[in-house]
């Protein structure tokens, strides 16, 4: 029999959670290919777009009249009247994407932890976030019956820092997008830019001021390269825009702000190097997207970055300005350097696919489920 499998993406707010968003729509359309059987039902909310969810018989969207911009409303909304449309739609499992999960839930849980930042790094969050942080993703973990981490530096720190037992937990990486293969054909039939290419939101612990400064210098000796941080503009942006015009850079430097996918994929056929200095990360989606697309890359040695990179992007210390720079400059004028990574790094992003996550996915999910002889619409919250 079918599963009814419900999607808490109340989160979602088009241009405005980052990667997450980005995971959330390609791991739907996989769902889609891979799951013809099963049943969605696609919680959305004021600012959500019709667009998010896959035009397939078995996928159906249930709008939420809570505008997710409001953030205590989307809360709210999802503690409280959640949990009631999860019962009323008799879901065989709820599956929470971006975090937070409700307390108090009809039928088990899944919940996707993309990192735990707000334990490792408290420092970068604003103090008026960190509570509800703290609270949220610790009731998430709790009330859960299974947790999908995205990297195993993710799975750790959930066993660390929440105690979650490791059977609990399931490891599902990112994919990536096929056209980012695409582009890596169109890049070895055209010359690239001088552009150093960085995807990352404007936060703290993306490293990006320092990146500025060290470009500042890089420039010096190659006047002719531009620098483009395409990201989210996150509530560290003015910090970043001060750098930038310290080292007098206004011209040289672009901050694009969210963009269109198709602005993006431009972005990443014309840079000649990617540069990733991010000082944590959960995944690291970009990097991997670089390598799909045969971008000589380099990246901090962190992990999962280390893990992620097996040989695929030059490592370098995030907080040693010299060790950004050197890289930089092995990036650009190294032709054997590049020619290595340009090879490398398809062939290691080959092995995550967003298919791959779906699979995963759906089995976590399918494990999830209510056991034989109980009705999904009974309890509350019984795996802890």
């Amino acid at each position: 029999m079918p599963l009814r499998i419900g999607v808490n993406a109340l989160y979602l707010i088009p241009g405005r959670v980052g990667g997450t968003e980005i995971y959330l729509r390609n791991l739907l359309g996989a769902l889609a290919e891979v799951d013809p059987v099963n049943e969605y039902v696609i919680f959305t909310n004021r600012e959500t777009g019709a667009d998010l969810t896959p035009r397939r018989p078995n996928f159906q969207t249930a709008p939420q009249p809570v505008p997710a911009s409001f953030r205590p409303a989307r809360i709210l909304w999802e503690q409280t009247v959640l949990p009631i449309e999860a019962r009323r739609q008799r879901l065989d499992v709820l599956f929470n994407p971006g975090f937070t999960a409700p307390v108090c839930c009809p039928c088990p849980q899944v919940t996707v932890f993309h990192d735990l930042q707000h334990k490792r790094h408290p420092e970068y969050f604003r103090w008026f976030d960190l509570p509800f942080w703290r609270l949220l993703l610790w009731a998430a973990a709790r009330r859960s019956a299974l947790l999908v981490a995205v990297s195993q530096a993710t799975a750790a720190d959930l066993a660390r820092y929440y105690a979650t037992p490791v059977e609990k937990i399931r490891v599902i990486g990112h994919g990536v997008e096929e056209r980012f293969f695409d582009i890596g054909r169109e890049r070895q039939r055209r010359p690239c830019a001088p552009l150093v290419l960085t995807v990352s939101t404007l936060h703290p612990h993306k490293n990006l001021e320092r990146l500025v400064r060290v470009f500042g210098r890089f420039r010096a000796r190659h006047p002719e390269y531009s620098l483009v941080l395409a990201g989210l503009r996150g509530f560290h942006t003015k910090a970043v825009e001060r750098a930038v015009a310290e080292a007098d850079l206004s011209r040289s430097v672009r901050l694009t702000g969210w963009i269109p996918r198709e602005e993006l994929y431009e972005l990443y056929r014309d840079a000649a190097a990617f540069l990733y200095p991010s000082l944590f990360e959960g995944f690291g989606l970009p990097v991997l997207e670089a390598w799909a697309a045969g971008i000589p890359t380099a990246c901090s040695d962190i992990e999962p970055l280390r893990s992620l990179a097996d040989g695929a992007a030059l490592l370098f210390d995030p907080r040693d300005e010299e060790a950004l720079l050197t890289a930089l400059e092995r990036l650009v004028s190294d032709e054997t350097v590049r020619a290595r990574l340009a090879a490398a790094g398809p062939e290691r992003a080959r092995a995550y696919s967003w298919r791959r996550a779906a699979e995963l996915t759906l089995a976590t999910l399918t494990e999830a489920r209510a056991p034989a002889g109980i009705s999904p619409t009974e309890g509350c919250g019984r795996a802890t």
